[in-house]
């Protein structure tokens, strides 16, 4: 038998090995690359607020640092969009694990309507769990400061001579918006509307979204 037939197994095994690692490396920046295409950019820092929560206490973006937060803008005697996505974000509630520290916040458009006890009584109205969802209220400064200026929730009065009835008192996104733990907005998903198929496509968007966020450091 021929040396170099002797050698020939050896050099089919040096073959596989180096095919196995040339496709194993293609795999890894393949990986890579799909992980740097699926990011979640960043939009931009959260300011520091103080705001009064449903139980008529301080909250402020301390007390959500080093947490992700999915948040909206409502008012509570809205009669359009209002109750379709607060009901979306209590099916959101109820989609993530008990284990996720992630927090859900509502602010209102209305402050000077919706009083602690107003918001409160609007959580209880979808059943939301205060231990993991928050509706805030303030003035109308520190509202539209955190609400249009941080995490681009825009809320825009109705004339009263456009007003259809009585409580037609605002136009405003219909957005959530995701923040992370070191306080930077990361991202925003429509939420009703044409085309939107929210217990299919967005929600669980977003639930993966929380939890990339959580897994980052």
């Amino acid at each position: 038998m021929s040396e170099s037939f002797q050698q020939l197994p050896r050099t089919l095994w040096l073959g596989l090995g180096l095919l196995l690692g040339i496709l194993g490396l293609a795999y890894l920046l393949s990986l890579a690359e799909f992980k740097q295409q699926h990011a979640l950019p960043v939009i931009g820092a959260v300011a520091d607020f103080t705001l009064t929560n449903q139980d008529g206490k301080v909250t402020t973006l301390a007390g959500l640092t080093n947490r992700v937060w999915v948040a909206d803008i409502i008012f509570t005697r809205c009669t359009g969009p209002c109750p379709i996505i607060t009901g979306h974000m209590k099916s959101l509630e109820d989609a993530l694990p008990k284990t996720s520290g992630a927090e859900l916040v509502t602010l209102t458009t209305d402050p000077d309507y919706d009083t602690p006890a107003m918001m409160k009584r609007y959580g209880e109205r979808f059943g939301a769990d205060f231990n993991r969802w928050t509706f805030l209220t303030g003035t109308k400064t520190e509202i539209g400061a955190l609400g249009a200026g941080s995490l681009k929730l825009s809320a825009v009065p109705v004339p009263a001579a456009d007003q259809t009835n009585a409580v037609d008192l605002f136009i405003h996104t219909t957005i959530f918006v995701i923040v992370d733990k070191h306080a930077r907005l990361r991202g925003s998903f429509e939420t009703v509307g044409d085309g939107v198929d929210w217990t299919n496509a967005v929600q669980p968007r977003i639930a993966a979204a929380v939890r990339q966020l959580e897994r980052e450091p």
